[in-house]
């Protein structure tokens, strides 16, 4: 096998620095954004530095959401099960501030017995997206917003779904208090504890806000300028939040739509693009009608993002409930069109100045895979400039009343834009794209065969 260890002493230099460490989780993101790996012991470490590495199976990145082998393609049961071979990713050591005895964790990613990248990493899938925009002389720059919903533990194990009520004053939220600090106070002692842990952990969590619901709140990580610890970052603080949340007695979710008569909950990445001198390229022309720098490279950008959006919905909406949060007149974007300051667009143009120039990609739910979702982005981005590709006029006022290219947003739609496109799974490979479209089918259909609630309150007695 290769030597895949660039960091020798890291394990050494980390046990040393905390003697009282007994264990350390080792974390894989599988196809759907679900943390899954191993709980190693201290003395185990060392072999996720060097030539050995932490054996897994393959599939553990191919699994449904509810855990279990995809039984319709050649992988899990069907191929044996093989073992690939785990490696730490560099400068990800950190204490685990939640558990009750000394643990460690620690992101992984997996390389075949040649020591050559898995496929079906999602890490690996967007490392391919990033050397492309490498290749023409581009770094992106990412920044990841979540946004989630804390709920009430005790209730939701019970099967009732309602906010969680605040710890000091008891007060349990029902109305929407967007940007309201009071909401924050409420649950001082669990964001402050996230704050910290936050710390702990090095991931560059600047702001918790108050969101368009009662208990939904968002929070955004400082942007990275580089795109893979961006979302390295975004997965271990969706692992913070949840973790500190349960400490507390609450469940995060950041399910899309945890409530039908709420506001829905989105992943939205920032992306601008540095040249080989720093310089950032979506800075330009000044353009009246929006109010704000757009270079004709990112005009591009715009323009094969736009193109690319269908097929990629299936990576934005990647279960049955991201499809409940895609709805007109929600802020969440159900049509391919973009414009200045301005939520109810697709791509918004939030920066005024040509050094904080970039796209915000408002499309994907809390629910989705953050290296999928900005694998996509990217992938967009670099067909649109390598292509040329134009936009369609941008939008000024209310976009959900002006005419733009639809989306899919129905699941099985967005499986068949997603099967039937050419542009994304040029960048992403056509093997990952079978299986990633395979899998998702397999749980689409099973979803279609269960019978919900809902069967019963309108179908039982009336027909």
């Amino acid at each position: 096998m290769l030597n895949h260890n660039r960091g020798a002493s890291e394990p050494e230099q980390f046990l040393s620095a905390h003697p009282d460490i007994v264990a350390i989780d080792m974390l894989v993101p599988d196809m759907n954004g679900i943390l899954r790996g191993k709980q190693l012991a201290r003395s185990y470490l060392g072999k996720l530095y060097d030539e050995d590495g932490v054996r897994l199976p393959g599939s553990v990145y191919l699994l449904d959401s509810s855990g279990q082998n995809v039984n319709t393609y050649d992988y899990g049961t069907s191929d044996g099960d093989p073992d690939y071979y785990c490696f730490a990713v560099p400068n990800l050591l950190v204490p685990v501030p939640w558990s009750r005895r000394p643990t460690a964790q620690v992101l992984a990613s997996m390389y075949d017995a040649e020591g050559r990248p898995f496929f079906a990493d999602p890490r690996h899938v967007l490392a391919r997206v990033i050397e492309r925009l490498e290749d023409i002389g581009l770094r992106p720059v990412v920044a990841i917003e979540f946004e989630f919903y804390l709920l009430d533990g005790e209730a939701a194990a019970q099967g009732i779904i309602r906010p969680a009520a605040s710890p000091t004053s008891e007060f349990r939220p029902r109305q929407t208090n967007v940007y309201g600090l009071d909401d924050l106070y409420e649950f001082e002692d669990l964001l402050s504890d996230i704050q910290v842990a936050c710390q702990v952990q090095n991931l560059p969590a600047e702001t918790f806000v108050s969101e368009y619901a009662a208990g939904q709140f968002e929070v955004n990580l400082h942007h990275c300028s580089d795109a893979l610890l961006a979302c390295d970052q975004a997965i271990l603080l969706e692992r913070c939040i949840k973790q500190m949340a349960r400490h507390h007695g609450n469940v995060a979710t950041f399910m899309a739509k945890p409530f039908a008569d709420q506001a829905g909950s989105g992943l939205h990445v920032h992306v601008s693009l540095l040249d080989r001198n720093g310089r950032n390229v979506f800075g330009g022309q000044w353009d009246e009608r929006l109010n704000r720098p757009v270079s004709e490279t990112l005009r591009h950008a715009i323009g094969g993002l736009i193109e690319i959006m269908p097929e990629s919905m299936a990576l934005f909406a990647p279960n049955a409930n991201s499809y409940r949060r895609l709805r007109p007149g929600t802020y969440a974007p159900t049509r391919a069109n973009w414009g200045g300051d301005n939520r109810t667009v697709s791509l918004r143009l939030p920066g005024e100045t040509d050094k904080d120039a970039r796209i915000e990609h408002r499309v994907a739910g809390a629910d989705a895979n953050p290296y999928l979702v900005t694998a996509a982005v990217l992938a967009g981005i670099h067909h649109g400039i390598v292509n040329r590709c134009e936009p369609p006029l941008s939008v000024v006022g209310d976009a959900y009343t002006q005419p733009a290219r639809e989306m899919p947003v129905r699941w099985s739609k967005a499986l068949d834009a997603f099967e039937q496109g050419t542009i994304l799974r040029s960048y992403i490979g056509e093997r990952y794209a079978e299986a990633f479209a395979t899998a998702r089918r397999f749980e689409c259909e099973n979803y279609h065969y269960q019978i919900q609630p809902l069967d019963y309150e309108w179908y039982l007695r009336t027909v």
